[in-house]
């Protein structure tokens, strides 16, 4: 089974936004308790800092990948369907019996929605599921010789696919770099304030993708995707993130939603690495209310 490609990250350097004056902004360096409101950062700084962060991601999560099991673009494909309000946990249990059954577009294409359905009930919302599956195996014996294509364009035009499931495949069946704007990917770069306006407001994935694509270079979309998606299942927990415990403390705006205090934030840090997460949260500098400085 593959899992993704796993890579090194990138070199980057940041600033921080908020309430600096002109000095500030011109130096060198920018005091990290004065880079607290939104709105005076330039996009240069936004740029620098977002590379910053993937470099502080790589180096956290050095495993990021993706966690669907598959061994083809085909099976990342439905795999990704059935990922839709389900865990990656819970789908990789479910496709090794869908997998075994159907192993092309024509068995997809063919199938009884009901044995489907039996199969992929666990998941959620299985009877959608299901015609999405069955009518993703027809479009492709039909209009793309069995074969899953690899261009966006024809991608989104699949039943059951859309701009982040054709990311996912392109990125880690295909090798094309691309942002996969999922509700970590949504959640955490709003929480940094990398994205803003009325399409994170109105959580559009479309133009949050758009926005960070320009933050981000092409050739670490997909790679920053996978660090994203890790850090928001380990460390960026949706309802209390471990604030204390995270290397990206002193550049997000959004430090003290969870707890600030080390020890109390390291017990919300799950995953294999928690021992890591805490040295490198550690090493970061930590709460960015104290005088330590930022890179410019």
């Amino acid at each position: 089974m593959i899992r993704g490609p796993r890579r090194p990250g990138i070199v980057g350097a940041s600033a921080y936004h908020g309430g600096v004056t002109a000095a500030d902004a011109s130096s060198s360096r920018i005091p990290a308790r004065k880079l607290r409101r939104e709105g005076a950062e330039s996009e240069l700084a936004k740029k620098r800092r977002a590379r910053k962060i993937n470099r502080l991601l790589a180096a956290a999560h050095p495993d990021a990948h993706c966690e669907l099991d598959y061994s083809n673009p085909l099976e990342l494909a439905v795999a990704t369907i059935l990922s839709a309000q389900c865990t990656d946990v819970r789908v990789n249990l479910t496709t090794p019996a869908l997998f075994a059954k159907y192993r092309d577009a024509a068995d997809y294409a063919e199938a009884n929605p009901e044995d489907v359905e039996a199969i992929i009930r666990p998941t959620g919302f299985y009877r959608n599921k299901t015609r999405s599956i069955i009518g993703l195996g027809k479009a492709l014996v039909e209009h793309h010789g069995g074969t899953l294509p690899n261009d966006m364009d024809a991608l989104v035009k699949l039943p059951g696919i859309g701009r982040k499931t054709a990311n996912v495949i392109r990125g880690n069946a295909f090798g094309v770099p691309g942002i996969t704007v999922d509700t970590h990917m949504i959640r955490i770069t709003t929480r940094l304030g990398l994205v803003g306006g009325k399409a994170a407001l109105n959580k559009d994935a479309v133009k949050l993708e758009f926005q960070l694509q320009k933050l981000i270079e092409p050739r670490e979309w997909t790679m920053f995707s996978h660090r994203i998606i890790f850090h928001g299942r380990r460390v960026c927990i949706a309802r209390k993130p471990a604030c204390g415990a995270c290397t990206l403390a002193a550049l997000c705006p959004s430090f003290g939603e969870g707890p600030t205090d080390p020890a109390e934030a390291a017990k919300l840090l799950k995953g294999d690495n928690v021992a890591d997460l805490i040295r490198l949260a550690g090493a970061a500098g930590g709460d960015p209310r104290t005088e330590h400085s930022v890179d410019a």
